[in-house]
């Protein structure tokens, strides 16, 4: 019988119980794609050289642990919320405590173990679709990587079934040690923000300079190596949580005293974020980390992404070096349509190669000359026969011939002296395209054609340096760019669930609000400006995390982790703002009915 009216509440309850399963699901599968990078040691020791990579990951762990316990810890009490008014009329109608326990054990570990294993299979299936999408669009190298890894998926479900475990255990006592009467009326206590000035300040002040430590320590990270990131996770995460407590409760009581707060319909939206103002904190403290994780891996990942061409041309002039080039090979050169290209002829021993210096004359060839390795900028000389024979940068011609020429010295010769020579004439054809990863698939099968080989010490020039930085660097740019997505998704997740939790308790307010006249344009601005709040604070404060944090990479990146800064920015707003669209238009559906 109790089970039975146990299955009468959920159906009643079907939409909340949805948004509760969609967000366990989600917050299980980002956990699951994140450790199916952290748990393969394989896979992080073949596709970086930084030796500290793991132990970065192991932080990263103990970062989104933390945040899991929370958003599970608030995904509990979400469900007890639903729950606190059925088992009350269970107790009034004289269902034994016992009894009442034993369903609120089952029925909390229920959740958690279904959620968890839908999420592992749907965190696999997402780890395969967003590898699958990052390789293919960015031309990325990697290797050992799975998308299905068991320790991945044991870990994942050891913690959640372990922290649902706890979550029942303290379902059972609390709900069994609540009198009936006080379960059936928990949802009508609010919970008013009440303002402490003395310990308000205590907390903003130890939170700035928490959060001042975790700046200074990324900042140093070169000294300080990985007790920096340590010093880091523990204050950043500390500073953000006291000051969105401290901050955003003295910022509902204020906002309150102005005249403005009484126009329209402000001062109901300021209560309506002031009715959850304790449970908000929690929950922007976690969306404002995950804000400045997801925004700063995809900025270091579109980083790493954009400094491989930078390398790659710093490296030579020109795209790549034939030797004797066949009719078939130039055809497929044509139809690059390069920018330059060049035929020099020569005659070789094992020692030197000699050119003729007229051709070099009338097709001079282009050298990279560096100004600053560290910045990645360079000047292009244009060298005759005589200014490349004394150059220094000569090798970068023998670059681009192949086998045992490459480390022969080039001697230029009168067209006299050439032709006594009794080596055979040979010929080596050079070309630039306008981009090399634009036309890196037909580079591609130009070397399998003309090499035998994509080994990129079997030939030279930019796309060679390319295919060596692309493998130093692929591992990097598809880790920061697959936790910066999962992030993100882990970010939206949070504020859904959130947001769209509270949905159905608030639904009877706005219909309060129609049956007095307010305006259906009324009502969608006062959601607009409840939910913009939600989204805003923690915006702000994850950029500024990010400002401070890309200060760590300095000690790995060629470039700056400035540099093009705008445009990760700008694609993340555009998603962000996405998400904020999604949200409101969820919840006008449920609450405007």
């Amino acid at each position: 019988m109790l089970t039975k009216l146990a299955m009468t509440g959920f159906k009643h309850r079907w939409r909340d119980y949805l948004v509760l399963f969609s967000g366990l699901i989600m917050s299980s599968a980002i956990f699951y794609m994140f450790e199916a990078l952290a748990t393969n040691q394989d896979f992080l020791k073949q596709n970086t050289s930084i030796s500290m990579v793991g132990l970065i990951f192991q932080f990263g762990s103990v970062l989104l642990t933390i945040i899991t316990l929370v958003y599970i810890g608030y995904a509990n009490s979400f469900l007890l919320s639903m729950r606190k008014r059925d088992y009350g009329l269970f107790m009034l109608v004289g269902a034994r405590k016992s009894k009442i326990g034993q369903l609120i054990w089952l029925e909390t570990l229920l959740v958690g173990i279904t959620a968890t294993i839908v999420g592992i299979l749907v965190g696999t299936a997402l780890t395969v679709g967003v590898s699958q999408i990052l390789i293919n669009s960015l031309g990325l190298t990697l290797h050992h990587f799975t998308a299905w890894y068991t320790p991945a998926a044991i870990a994942t479900l050891l913690l959640y079934v372990g922290l649902f475990l706890i979550a029942g255990l303290f379902n059972l006592l609390s709900l069994t040690k609540t009198p009936a009467l006080k379960l059936l009326h928990s949802n009508d206590q609010p919970n008013r923000p009440q303002l402490k000035p003395a310990r308000q300040l205590i907390e903003i002040v130890v939170g700035v300079i928490s959060i001042a430590i975790g700046y200074w320590s990324m900042a140093n990270l070169k000294i300080l190596q990985l007790m920096g990131i340590g010093i880091a996770l523990v204050t950043i995460v500390l500073g953000t949580y006291l000051l969105f407590n401290a901050i955003f409760v003295w910022l509902m009581v204020a906002l309150i005293r102005f005249s403005f707060a009484q126009r329209g319909l402000n001062g109901f939206t300021l209560s309506q974020l002031s009715f959850r103002i304790r449970n908000y904190t929690k929950m922007l403290s976690i969306v404002a980390m995950l804000f400045a994780l997801a925004l700063g891996a995809i900025t270091v990942g579109m980083g790493f992404h954009s400094q491989i061409p930078s390398m790659a041309n710093i490296n030579n002039a020109y795209d790549m070096g034939l030797v004797n080039a066949s009719t078939a090979e130039k055809a497929q050169i044509a139809a690059m349509k390069p920018k330059t290209t060049a035929t020099y002829h020569f005659k070789a021993t094992k020692k030197v190669v000699y050119f003729q210096a007229a051709e070099f004359n009338r097709q001079p060839f282009t050298t990279i000359h560096t100004r600053n390795k560290n910045q990645l900028t360079f000047n292009t000389v244009h060298n005759n026969a005589a200014k490349l024979q004394k150059s220094e940068d000569n090798y970068q011609l023998m670059q681009l011939q192949s086998g045992v020429m490459a480390t022969a010295t080039p001697v230029f010769l009168s067209k006299t002296a050439y032709a006594k020579l009794a080596q055979p004439e040979q010929r080596l054809t050079v070309f630039t395209t306008n981009n090399v990863i634009e036309h890196r698939v037909a580079l591609n099968k130009l070397a399998k054609h003309h090499f035998h080989t994509t080994s990129p010490e079997q030939f030279g020039g930019r796309y060679a340096m390319y295919l060596m930085v692309n493998g130093m660097y692929s591992g990097l740019e598809f880790m920061g760019m697959f936790l910066g997505i999962a992030f993100l998704a882990m970010l939206a997740s949070c504020l859904m669930f959130k947001i769209l939790s509270g949905a159905d308790a608030d639904q009877h307010r706005y219909k309060m609000l129609d049956k007095v006249g307010t305006t259906r344009r009324q009502l969608n601005g006062a959601i607009n400006k409840e939910i913009a709040v939600l989204f805003i604070l923690p915006g702000i404060v994850g950029i500024v995390h990010v400002l401070f944090g890309l200060q760590m990479f300095k000690i790995i990146m060629v470039t700056s982790p400035y540099t093009g800064i705008w445009l990760p920015f700008l694609i993340f707003a555009g998603l962000y703002l996405l998400y904020y669209l999604i949200t409101i238009t969820i919840y006008r559906r449920i609450v405007l009915q």
